[in-house]
């Protein structure tokens, strides 16, 4: 695991406990296609084809391998765990070969040269301190090349806040098998089950929007079962989890220099977590 001397051993402890979690899963990603596509939006195919990317926190490339196909120059993966195994394997699996997979703390990765894109899904919010996550994403954004990340809101999040979090506090202790098998598998049937009914009604009403979790719960219903696990997985095995407000995402946007504040955004994505990016002047 190459890091530097200030490298937070709370950040050591994420990456350690999210390799678990990417070395413990199928080959290929575990995202679909239209899934990629809904996080990264408003960046799209043609944003990606015949530029350079990187993805700060790439786990086990699951974003990569749909990327690569989007026709990029060049892609760069940075991850601080070994989940950096997975995510070769999966890359080579492709058949492309336009990429690299660097093990690095992300919040001091620098590269010979910035990259025309940038995005880190899923991580900052996973970080010490995120915004030295969000600093690391501009810093390696070229003059006039585009960022975009996302982020657990603390909007829209209240059960999970009060439920979740204590609950991942309490299980800490325990060994990541024990949280896989005999508490994330058992659990995520009825979420499951949930997750399909609300989406069931919610496509004939649209007044079930004071559901718990409604917008989330619609778009995991899209999914099987085993991926209702790894959701919950996700969350339970994470040592450190921050849940970002709008007004406070707004602050590093407007407070960064580098940026162009026309062309930053953040809007909503299920009723409960942030997209946001922006272009370096």
């Amino acid at each position: 695991m190459n890091r530097n001397a200030s490298t937070s051993p709370r950040d050591i402890d994420t990456a350690r406990a999210f390799s678990t979690s990417w070395l413990h899963l199928p080959e290929g990603s575990i995202y679909t296609a239209d899934q990629v596509e809904d996080w990264l939006h408003p960046i799209t195919s043609e944003d990606v084809a015949g530029r350079t990317v990187l993805e700060l926190g790439c786990g086990n490339a699951s974003i990569l391998t749909h990327l690569v196909r989007w026709e990029p120059s060049e892609v760069t993966g940075v991850d601080l765990g070994n989940s950096v195994v997975s995510a070769r394997e999966n890359l080579e699996a492709t058949g492309f070969t336009n990429w690299q997979i660097v093990q690095s703390d992300l919040t001091d990765f620098e590269h010979s040269e910035a990259f025309d894109v940038v995005i880190s899904i899923g991580v900052l919010h996973h970080l010490q301190d995120p915004r030295s996550g969000f600093e690391a994403v501009v810093a390696n954004t070229r003059s006039g090349g585009r960022f975009h990340c996302w982020v657990y809101g603390f909007e829209g999040n209240r059960l999970v806040r009060a439920v979740v979090d204590p609950l991942r506090r309490i299980l800490k202790p325990l060994p990541w098998w024990v949280k896989k098998y005999g508490i994330a598998t058992p659990l995520s049937l009825p979420v499951f089950v949930y997750a399909k009914l609300v989406r069931a009604l919610r496509l004939k009403s649209n007044r079930l929007g004071w559901l718990p979790l409604a917008d989330y719960v619609v778009w995991l219903g899209r999914r099987e079962v085993g991926f209702t696990r790894h959701v919950i997985f996700d969350q339970l095995v994470a040592p450190t989890t921050h849940y970002l407000s709008k007004a406070e995402i707004e602050g590093w946007l407007a407070t960064t220099e580098e940026l162009r504040p026309e062309m930053s955004y953040v809007v909503s994505r299920n009723g409960n977590s942030w997209k946001f990016g922006g272009t370096r002047k």
